[in-house]
């Protein structure tokens, strides 16, 4: 059964902007995705937004309703009271480039910094990995790089400055992912640490909250990369070790 649905949409763009209200028919079974294409089709045609896939698999339409980071695409309008005020804003850690569309170019600048696989020397067909190994890397390859964990993280959705040092959970998840990998020969524990501001971190696991994947992020990435990084840098057997190695 239909209904009208109030809308509050952040419209503007990187000078400033505000929210404005709508009064927009609803039908039984859509998402928000959905209802913003109806504003633009019936109200606010020049109205921004990315998307794509509108399947949950492309992480272009990434934004916040009612302040919270989501997917226009799967989140249901049937979540939502009829009565319910539904404001949808950008995503608030990114620039606005034009009202729900922000420039997420932060978030491919910061993979361009992490070395990719460092396979070892071995012939084609040589290759060998235990299905624990597979398992464990498949589930990071589900991220759709919708950048939710990067925008919810507030180690930089708070703190402007700290872009610079800290590369975000997505790409620490795939340091971590490399880094675990048994037939990557690269040693990522510095470039964790020190390029790419793990120690910022502090495992609060909203990255995980928000993941469309469910991707544990924290659990199986983040704490066990912090756990490779603290037996290299301050283990005394390790550093007793490596100071035996030198000589």
């Amino acid at each position: 059964m239909g209904y009208d649905a109030r809308f509050r949409v952040w419209r503007g763009d990187i000078d400033g902007g505000d929210l404005q209200d709508y009064t927009v028919a609803v039908n039984e079974g859509e998402v928000v995705l959905d209802i913003i294409h109806r504003l633009q089709a019936t109200q606010t045609p020049d109205l921004a937004v990315r998307w794509n896939c509108k399947a949950g698999k492309c992480g272009s339409c990434s934004a916040e309703v009612n302040g919270r980071p989501r997917l226009l695409c799967m989140t249901r309008m049937s979540t939502f009271a009829p009565d319910e005020v539904i404001t949808v804003t950008p995503m608030r850690t990114f620039p606005v480039v034009k009202d729900l569309v922000t420039d997420v170019s932060f978030n491919y600048e910061k993979a361009r910094e992490i070395p990719s696989f460092a396979p070892p020397d071995l012939a084609p067909g040589e290759y060998r990995m235990k299905q624990v190994d597979v398992e464990r890397s498949q589930e990071f390859r589900k991220c759709i790089e919708c950048f939710l964990c990067q925008n919810t993280c507030h180690v930089v959705r708070d703190h402007e400055e700290n872009k610079q040092e800290f590369a975000g959970p997505r790409y620490l998840m795939r340091i971590a992912e490399l880094e675990m990998h048994p037939l990557d020969t690269a040693d990522r524990r510095e470039l964790a640490q020190e390029d790419a501001g793990l120690g910022y971190c502090n495992i609060t696991k909203c990255c995980t909250e928000v993941c469309p994947e469910h991707i544990k992020i924290t659990d199986n990435a983040l704490i066990p990369l912090k756990e490779r990084v603290v037996d290299r840098k301050y283990d005394p057997i390790v550093w007793l070790g490596n100071k035996l190695f030198r000589r």
